[in-house]
């Protein structure tokens, strides 16, 4: 059965991901590495290289392939950086095989952050992303997360200057929201 994940490996790379213009080969090579089966939950194995989000705990998804490949390329991960991955098993696993430390938040207050970290991802979408995640960034640090206010989210990368933090838009993403990160229904008249 292996020798199969091997295979779907190999595929979900060439088929999902460097046909969505993921060329850095580090990205590639760690994720033909990774056994993404292994995240999933008993009996889920055979989703790992689907293209669709597999849940892998209640309320906590891991990104479609293409949609991890196209943030972390979006992020710029170095060999020899420190990341934070904040509900994101596939994308810590990608990032340690690239050589990066990885500190993994999956539970208690997942909005509670404290850095300095030069790379944070979130494979979940949140409606916004938390002030102290983007506090958490070095100089320099680059974070990555969807948001997602609707039917579709936005993978947004935000990086850390001299001048304060920015943001831009990446590309249209639609992972459930992670538990707790929903948006504030308000009332008015």
């Amino acid at each position: 059965m292996s020798a199969d994940f091997a295979a779907a490996r190999t595929n979900m790379v060439e088929s999902q991901v460097r046909t969505q213009d993921v060329t850095d080969l580090a990205i590639q090579d760690a994720m033909r590495h990774v056994a993404r089966e292994a995240l999933c939950p008993p009996g889920k194995a055979w989703l790992a290289y689907a293209d669709s989000e597999v849940e892998y705990a209640p309320g906590r998804w891991m990104l479609k392939p293409r949609d991890v490949a196209k943030l972390l390329q979006a992020l710029r991960p170095r060999a020899g950086e420190t990341a934070l991955a904040i509900a994101a098993p596939y994308a810590a696993a990608v990032l340690e095989a690239m050589g990066l430390t990885v500190t993994r938040l999956d539970e208690g207050d997942l909005k509670a952050v404290a850095g300095p970290f030069d790379l944070i991802v979130c494979e979940g979408a949140v409606d916004q992303a938390p002030a102290s995640w983007t506090a958490a960034l070095a100089m320099g640090g680059r974070l990555g997360v969807v948001e997602r206010r609707g039917p579709v989210g936005r993978a947004m990368l935000y990086l850390r200057s001299d001048e304060g933090v920015g943001s831009r838009a990446l590309f249209d993403s639609t992972p459930p929201l992670l538990a707790g990160f929903e948006a504030l229904e308000g009332f008015s008249f």
